[in-house]
């Protein structure tokens, strides 16, 4: 599974509450990165809920 961060989002940061192991903040871009190529499997899950917890729709999940 890979993820990504698209321009919508609103820079609210709880993605990177929920998982900073993944999702890191850009303050030059005001808005969520992504750490990894590939997500781990063991935070497949937490990215889920990450995904579907966005306000802003701008987690994309990409499925391998």
């Amino acid at each position: 599974m890979k993820v990504k961060v698209t321009e919508q989002c609103m820079g609210d940061r709880h993605c990177n509450e929920l998982c900073a192991e993944v999702f890191e903040y850009d303050e030059d871009q005001l808005r969520s990165t992504v750490k990894f190529d590939v997500i781990p499997k063991h935070l497949e899950g937490i990215v889920r809920q990450a995904a579907a917890e966005c306000g802003a729709d701008a987690i994309e999940i990409i499925e391998d």
